[in-house]
């Protein structure tokens, strides 16, 4: 139950990025909740590179907004440059 709980909150969160940082290139429901995913896991390891986080906690809710946010701006800048 917890990979379909995460896959939702994936989702949720990569939705919210996408409309908080909306870009040219629309992407996928797939791609959107992989950047949710992602975003997620960016959140929990730089927070605990950070102390923000004990090492095995997760990042709260608005951490993978602000980890997806992120990589959204990376993506963009690659692309602009590819």
């Amino acid at each position: 139950m917890s990979i379909i709980w995460t896959l939702v909150i994936g989702l949720i969160v990569g939705l919210l990025a996408r409309f908080i940082m909306p870009g040219p290139n629309p992407h996928g429901i797939i791609m959107t909740t992989v950047i949710g995913i992602v975003g997620a896991v960016i959140a929990t390891y730089g927070g605990q590179a950070l102390g923000l986080y004990q090492a095995g906690q997760p990042a709260g809710f608005i951490g993978s907004l602000v980890g997806a946010v992120v990589l959204l701006a990376i993506l963009r800048l690659v692309n602009r440059r590819a």
